[in-house]
């Protein structure tokens, strides 16, 4: 088992540049399986769960190539085998799900089996079968498996019983072969969605709305192959650099960061008394979203006046409100931390208490942080959840001591190069294969 050394309370100072999106990748990779062709895809990030979905997509007769560290070529031309698929690479990983959709016009009948992710207690899939049964997709639930039966889609006025990124994304992978004009109300507008639907654009989807909550897509007979696009940044990955320098009270500079999907917290951190300057406005290299560079400052900092909570974009990001409690512990006062919408994550932030957190559990959706606490280091396994095991390596590297951190599958989930990119900018950890 590999695990983190890390020695805490260094300043930190220079430069991070952003990772590309993870959820936006896993989106790709899934959709590639609808192309009878080649697609070539920039700025792939080197992730495990991008690993994953490769192993999935692989074992059912897509040909891949890395051309050069980060651009990777993806061949569908190819049968699909579903009977092939690779049972543990699905399985390890809830972004196979998105399978659904992408396969709805190309195999009449398949088995998707369940799959992991992270633990968060329960996660419904029924936004994703109400979504896909209007264009004709029938989901039935079995003990291991989904068994999947097809039938030519057609279009359909669809509302989305919750406005999750990954069941509209499947929507949106639906109806891009549907026959007719779809409109999918109540639709999640963040970011994966958006840069996803921009990809299906560029490959001849005829999709309008992007960016709000209404899309409209009028169905096509196939997309175009031989393309190629560029995957945006990660704001999620952006705000876990950002939370470094906060908690840290670094000097550092977070570069390629897409602005308008981290406006929010930039202002709940304003309010806190986090300073920090914007730089080199411009635009992503697919040309779709405002990029910025981040530069922050050490600062004192105070609890916000009211609870912090997130929701659907343009709210502030469901994946970045764990990445805000580390900050919290070292903000004077006490603030409440609402995360309503995964059954089990808030209690993840009770690992923080075993180094010095003063974090106290309301309820399964709530929880108090104290500050300022004095953190200390310890020894703790990684929680089995990417954005809390994230804030627990946040907390470590601001706690005073060597801490070791064992597992760290879940980080390397979601997070590209965390070691060498901390150690680039002054943090004193290592990576160990014990």
């Amino acid at each position: 088992m590999a695990y983190y050394r890390v020695k805490g309370a260094q300043t930190l100072k220079g430069e991070i540049t952003v990772s590309t999106a993870k959820n936006s990748a896993v989106s790709f990779l899934c959709a590639s399986t609808m192309i009878e062709g080649k697609v070539t895809l920039k700025d792939v990030p080197r992730i495990q769960e991008v690993e994953r979905i490769l192993e999935l997509i692989q074992s059912i007769g897509v040909r891949y190539v890395w051309i050069d560290e980060h651009t990777l070529e993806l061949d569908s031309s190819g049968k699909l085998d579903m009977e092939k698929i690779d049972k543990a690479a699905c399985r390890r990983t809830r972004s196979s799900l998105l399978l659904l959709g992408a396969l709805a016009a190309r195999v009449k009948t398949f088995k998707l089996y369940k799959s992991g992710g992270c633990k968060l207690g329960q996660r419904t899939v029924r936004p994703h079968t109400y979504a896909l049964e209007k264009f004709g997709v029938q989901v039935e639930s079995k003990r291991y498996y989904y068994d999947v039966h097809n039938k030519p889609l057609v279009a359909a006025d669809i509302v989305m019983y919750e406005s999750g990124d990954t069941p509209t994304e499947n929507a949106v992978l639906a109806a891009v072969f549907a026959s007719g004009t779809t409109t999918i109300h109540f639709a999640s507008a963040n970011y994966m969605v958006q840069d996803l639907c921009c990809f299906l654009k560029h490959l001849g989807a005829r999709i309008e709305g992007i960016g709000t909550t209404t899309l409209t897509i009028t169905g096509v007979t196939q997309l175009k192959s031989g393309q190629t696009y560029h995957i945006m940044p990660d704001p999620i990955d952006a705000m876990a650099w950002i939370a470094v320098a906060a908690t840290t009270k670094s000097s550092l500079t977070i570069k390629n960061a897409p602005l308008d999907f981290l406006r929010l917290e930039m202002e709940k951190l304003k309010v806190m008394g986090q300073t920090f300057t914007l730089s080199k406005a411009r635009k992503s290299k697919n040309g779709h979203f405002d990029i910025v560079d981040i530069t922050m400052k050490p600062s004192s900092l105070t609890a916000l006046p009211d609870k912090l909570s997130c929701r659907p974009y343009p709210g502030l990001n469901i994946d970045n409100l764990p990445l805000f409690i580390p900050i919290l512990t070292q903000a004077k006062g006490r603030t409440l931390v609402h995360d309503w919408v995964y059954d089990n994550r808030a209690i993840y932030a009770l690992e923080l208490q075993q180094l010095g957190g003063n974090v106290t559990l309301v309820d399964t959706h709530r929880i108090y942080v104290e500050g300022v606490s004095r953190l200390q280091a310890n020894d703790l396994m990684c929680p089995p959840a990417l954005r809390p095991a994230m804030t627990v390596l946040i907390c470590m590297l601001a706690a005073n001591g060597t801490s070791i951190l064992r597992d760290p599958y879940q980080i390397e989930r979601g997070y590209e190069r965390v070691v060498e990119r901390l150690r680039a900018v002054g943090a004193d950890i290592e990576r160990i294969d014990d």
